[in-house]
C-alpha cells in the first residue's frame, strides 16, 4: 500500500488518496462506542499524522469522518472510535454493524483541520465522543513537556471512552466529570485567567462549545480552538444573492443561485468535486481561491484562514464579491 500525506490536501488533489485497510482489532471502550484499530494488510507503515487529524471511512455510498485517537508515533496502526447514533444519518450504524475484526475497509486521508499549535500551556475540554481528537493532543502535550489539564465530561462514566485509561496514565492531569454524578462541566470555573500563551482546545456537543465561547470572552484572540460535529450557524440566508463562479481548470463558468451551494451548482455543470458532509464541518471539499472574496460559512477554517481568503469550503460558503475564480 502506497499513500502520500500532505499537510493541507485540497479537493483538486484529494480524490485519489485511497487505501484499503484491515480491521486488526475491535473493542467496546464505552457504552455505544466501538473502537477500531486499522492496519495495512501487508504490515507496511502508514502515513504520518498529527493530533487532530481525521480520516474518511467509506462503506458503500456512505462516507464519514472519524478522528484518529491513537499514538501518532505508531506507524503500524490507526485507531478510531465511533459512537453509534441511531437518530443520525446512518453512517455510525453502518460502521458498527459492518466492521468486525478481519474486515477490510476503504479509507481516505488523513487530513488535519484541527492542528495542535505549540504552546507552553493548554486546557483541553472534551464532551462525550469529542474525546477522540483530544486524546491524541494530550499525549503530544505531555511529550512536549507542556503544562496541561484535561476536563472530560459525559452523561455517565460508562459512556466515556478511554476515561480510565487517560486518568491512570496522566494522574493528576485529567478531571473526569460524569454528569449523572457531578453535574455538567463548570466551564467558567475551569478556565484560567486570561493570559497569553495558554490555548484551549475543545471538541464535543454544540452546547458545550457555545458555552466555552462565552466563557472565553476576554481571553486573547485565538485562545479557543474547536472542532464541531454540526454546523455552527445557518448555511443559507434570505439575503443571499446570486454570484458567478469560474472553475479555472475545468473552463466552466456558472451562476450560483440563492439557496444553492457552489458544490451543487458545479455538479449540475458536470464538474465533480469530492465532498462528504455538505455542512461545512469535515473539510473534504476545501478548494483554493484564485480570485474573489469568499463568504465563509463553514465550521472548519481558522480566523487566519478566513482572513487570508486563500481557500474555502464550497459545500456551504458563498461569495462576498460578484464572482469567484476557483482552482478546480
Amino acid at each position: 500500500m502506497t499513500l502520500t500525506i500532505h499537510p493541507r490536501v485540497l479537493a483538486t488533489t484529494y480524490t485519489d488518496r485511497v487505501a484499503h485497510m484491515v480491521v486488526a482489532e475491535r473493542t467496546e471502550p464505552a457504552e455505544g462506542i466501538a473502537s477500531f484499530v486499522l492496519a495495512d494488510p501487508g504490515g507496511g507503515d502508514l502515513p504520518r499524522w498529527t493530533p487532530g487529524a481525521h480520516i474518511d471511512v467509506v462503506i458503500g455510498d456512505v462516507v464519514r469522518q472519524y478522528s484518529l485517537c491513537g499514538d501518532p508515533t505508531d506507524r503500524k496502526v490507526w485507531r478510531i472510535a465511533v459512537l453509534r447514533e441511531e437518530a443520525g444519518r446512518g453512517g455510525s450504524v453502518r460502521v458498527h454493524d459492518t466492521l468486525r475484526a478481519g474486515a477490510t475497509v476503504e479509507v481516505r486521508g488523513p487530513r488535519n483541520h484541527f492542528l495542535l499549535d505549540a504552546a507552553p500551556s493548554y486546557v483541553f475540554v472534551a464532551g462525550g465522543i469529542g474525546i477522540t481528537p483530544i486524546a491524541a493532543m494530550v499525549r503530544e502535550a505531555e511529550a512536549a513537556g507542556a503544562d496541561w489539564h484535561l476536563y472530560y465530561g459525559g452523561r455517565s462514566r460508562g459512556t466515556m471512552a478511554f476515561a480510565g485509561e487517560l486518568a491512570a496514565e496522566y494522574e493528576g492531569k485529567v478531571t473526569l466529570v460524569p454528569e449523572d454524578v457531578s453535574g455538567r462541566l463548570d466551564l467558567a470555573g475551569l478556565l484560567p485567567a486570561p493570559a497569553a500563551g495558554t490555548l484551549v482546545y475543545a471538541c464535543g456537543p454544540e452546547g458545550l462549545l457555545a458555552a466555552l465561547e462565552t466563557a472565553c470572552t476576554g481571553h486573547p484572540a485565538g485562545t479557543l480552538r474547536t472542532e464541531r460535529f454540526a454546523p455552527k450557524g445557518e448555511l443559507f440566508s434570505e439575503d443571499d444573492q446570486p454570484f458567478e463562479v469560474t472553475a479555472e481548470q475545468s473552463g466552466v463558468t456558472i451562476t450560483v443561485e440563492p439557496g444553492q451551494s457552489i458544490l451543487h451548482a458545479l455538479d449540475e455543470a458536470g464538474v465533480m468535486v469530492f465532498s462528504s458532509c455538505e455542512e461545512g464541518i469535515c473539510g473534504t471539499c476545501e478548494t483554493r481561491v484564485i480570485a474573489g472574496t469568499p463568504d465563509h460559512r463553514d465550521s472548519v477554517l481558522t480566523e487566519r484562514d478566513r482572513e487570508s481568503g486563500d481557500v474555502m469550503m464550497i459545500c456551504c460558503s458563498r461569495a462576498r464579491s460578484e464572482s469567484l475564480v476557483l482552482d478546480i
